[in-house]
């Protein structure tokens, strides 16, 4: 059976793998892929199959071809360092005034007709208020969640 993608280590690229694999900052996920590549390295000899590798390395069968696929259509840079994003993550709008707001609100009387405050009902409130002009109710849950707040 011809395979699509073959690991074929040269001994600089092995050094490189053995210096990250070794390394103190190196992360899980990028220690997971060096003994994948090791593991995978046709150089070697005879290779165990790609499930046996997933198995001693700990990972997915996933994981080893995308791994091995990567190695092959983009170098070992590419596979061996995360890449970065296009955009940066958007800064949360609850900044700590908006959050102590939130919070005070929270703790204090739910509207008449109600029992006790909601999420959705913070939601709505925080909107009328103008605390901020739009938020989701996920944001407003993460943020009390954040300060251990229940609102039972």
């Amino acid at each position: 059976m011809n395979k699509k993608y073959e690991v074929r280590l040269q001994a600089p690229e092995r050094e490189h793998i053995e210096q990250l694999l070794h390394g103190e900052a190196t992360s899980k996920g990028i220690r997971n892929r060096c003994l994948v590549l090791l593991l995978a390295d046709e150089c070697q000899g005879a290779i165990p199959k790609q499930s046996e590798i997933a198995q001693r390395v700990g990972v997915s069968e996933a994981t080893v071809q995308k791994t091995i696929k990567e190695y092959c259509s983009y170098g070992i840079q590419e596979t061996l360092h995360y890449r970065e994003r296009a955009e940066p993550a958007r800064p949360s709008p609850i900044t700590g005034e908006v959050e102590a707001r939130i919070i005070a609100l929270a703790c204090s009387e739910p509207p008449e007709g109600y029992a006790r405050w909601t999420v959705r009902l913070l939601t709505r409130r925080v909107i009328e208020l103008n605390i901020l002009e739009a938020v989701g109710r996920e944001t407003i849950r993460m943020t009390l969640k954040k300060r251990n707040l229940s609102l039972i």
